[in-house]
């Protein structure tokens, strides 16, 4: 029988989740708006825009990860 799991495990895997979720939704999101950049004929500002929202959103993530990467060290070096 296994033991239930700690809420630690619990909150990685929601943020492992939600990490998930943002970058697929984000790469979406990102292509979307360069084909329709490219198809409209919209200025190099806003596709630009774009960019930088995703490579904020791609930032987020890797904060996150690392944050969950910590708290997993954490919790193993503890047991």
């Amino acid at each position: 029988m296994k033991a239930a799991p700690s809420k630690t495990e619990i909150q990685n895997a929601r943020d492992s989740r939600l990490v998930a979720i943002v970058l697929v939704g984000t790469m979406a999101l990102w292509l979307g708006a360069q084909w329709l950049g490219g198809h409209f004929g919209w200025e190099t500002r806003f596709v630009f825009l774009f960019d930088m929202l995703a490579f904020a959103a791609f930032l987020w993530t890797m904060v996150v990860t690392y944050r969950i990467w910590r708290r997993q060290k954490a919790a193993s070096e503890k047991n």
